[in-house]
Parts: structure tokens; sequence; C-alpha cells
């Protein structure tokens, strides 16, 4: 074996007990063996940064924040639970062609929009950010960046009307200046 086997080996033998003793004062069941092993894991990944005088509260550190952890990966996974029930029952649908139909003209609108309007759409629909953080974001203010996404979600319905209206594809050209706000 070499030093650091060695040093993890005397580490493991020496403070197990009492590492395993705090998690389970925390945690009940078999989650106990799971959170020390992840503990352990931490220390063997990281046998530099463990204090060789005090390795025990450094130990008792990372076993505080493998349970934070998991604590909120509990958490998460409840509210994924708890939303996934709360969404209407979608797996009877008679025909969902129009559905189908209305997110094709959604994805061919917003292609047709500049990269700059996408990604204000994108930053608060899908990252889903206050008007704030997306200026953040950005590198702009609140106010320039809500004249933004004013425009875009306006070019956006200028673009889907035409889709849906049954204009086609070939009405989808760029814009003009004045379109864009210039």
């Amino acid at each position: 074996m070499d030093l650091a086997e060695d040093r993890f080996t005397e580490l493991y033998e020496r403070h197990h007990g009492d590492v395993w003793r705090y998690v389970s004062r925390r945690v009940v069941g078999a989650d106990v063996g799971d959170v020390v092993a992840e503990v352990f894991l931490v220390a063997w990944r990281r046998l530099g940064d463990v204090p060789a005088g005090t390795a025990l509260p450094w130990l008792y550190g990372v076993a505080r924040l493998v349970l934070a952890n998991e604590a909120r990966g509990r958490r998460r996974w409840r509210e994924l639970t708890l939303r996934m029930a709360a969404e209407p029952d979608r797996s009877v649908v008679a025909d969902h062609a129009d559905e189908v139909i209305g997110q094709r003209d959604v994805a061919v609108a917003f292609d047709q929009l500049s990269a700059a309007d996408r990604e204000i759409l994108r930053l608060v629909a899908w990252e889903r950010l206050s008007p704030a953080e997306a200026a953040v974001v950005l590198g702009c203010s609140r106010a320039t960046f809500a004249m933004r996404l004013m425009r875009a979600r306006r070019r956006l319905r200028a673009r889907l009307g035409a889709v849906s209206d049954g204009a086609g594809r070939s009405s989808l050209t760029a814009p003009s200046m004045s379109e864009w706000g210039a």
C-alpha cells in the first residue's frame, strides 16, 4: 500500500464509528450507511485537504454537507411528485393533432425570430427568470429588458399569426426594419 492508502485506512478505522453515530443521530434507517459511505468517499477524494490532527471535525463538516444535499434531493423529489400529481391527466387524449400543429407553429415562428429575440424569450419562458434577473444576464437595465421583451413577444405573435393563418412558410421572410423597432 502507498502512503495515501495507509492514511485513509487509518482515518477510516479511527473515525468511522464517530461519523456513523453523528449521521445516525440525524438520519434514520438504511440511509445512514449511504451517507457515511459518501462522507468517506469525499475524504478519499480530498485526502490532501483532511487536516492531520483534527480530522474528525472536518469529517463532521463533510457529513453535514452530505446530509444537506440529501435533504435537498428529497425535497426536490417531493416537490416534483406534488407537481406531477397536480398536473391534469393527459394520458387519454382523443386527438392530439391540434396540439402538435400548435407546437409546430410556435416552433416555426420562434425559429424565424432573431437570435436576440429568441434569447430574450428563452430567459423568461424557459429559464423562468424575472425581467430584473434577465436584465442582469444581458447586461442591461430592467427597463431596457422590459422593452426588448415586449418587442420580442410582439414579433413572435406576428410570426405566429402568419404561420397559423395558413400563410405558409413563404410569408415568413425577414422582418422589415420598422418591425424590429429600429
